[in-house]
């Protein structure tokens, strides 16, 4: 007993084909603003990271001097004169050997800012003596904050963070 059947040719057919392209490139243009939002989220949150870090270094070195471990100045505010004074160091003014006091291993980098910028040159610098709404440098670091345009995520200019 013969059976006769057509030969099936395995494979997929053009509508398939392109039905799964469809689908695809539907998913692609789902997935890529979320891609984007959660890189640009991350970003932010090494902003964040970074300004903590640099403002708890900060309050550190004012915490020494307010201790007498770091000599301050007559006409001094306490604070560091740069931020590059975070990471050399400043002499520990109660160690008999003059030991040095360091407050962050490298200084943190904006991730807005432009990658040819030098770690302490991208970031905005706020003296004691400039008002709160109109940060200046000046002859010592009270603050920073973030030079990068735009806003963020929650609505709020990154220079205000």
């Amino acid at each position: 007993m013969a059976t006769t059947s057509s030969p099936r040719l395995a494979g997929f057919s053009l509508i398939e084909l392109l039905a799964v392209i469809a689908i695809l490139s539907l998913l692609a243009t789902i997935g890529l603003p979320l891609a984007e939002l959660s890189h640009r989220r991350a970003k932010e949150e090494d902003l964040r990271r970074s300004l903590r870090e640099i403002r708890t270094a900060i309050d550190q070195y004012k915490r020494m001097v307010d201790l007498g471990r770091i000599a301050r100045p007559a006409d001094g505010t306490g604070y560091p004169p740069d931020l590059d004074a975070l990471v050399a160091g400043v002499a520990d003014a109660q160690s008999p050997t003059r030991a040095r006091l360091y407050f962050l291993r490298k200084l943190p980098r904006d991730p807005f800012a432009a990658e040819s910028a030098s770690a302490a040159g991208m970031w905005g610098l706020r003296s004691y003596e400039s008002p709160p709404d109109d940060p200046k440098p000046g002859r010592d670091v009270f603050d920073v904050y973030s030079k990068a345009p735009g806003t963020g995520l929650d609505g709020q200019p990154y220079r205000t963070w």
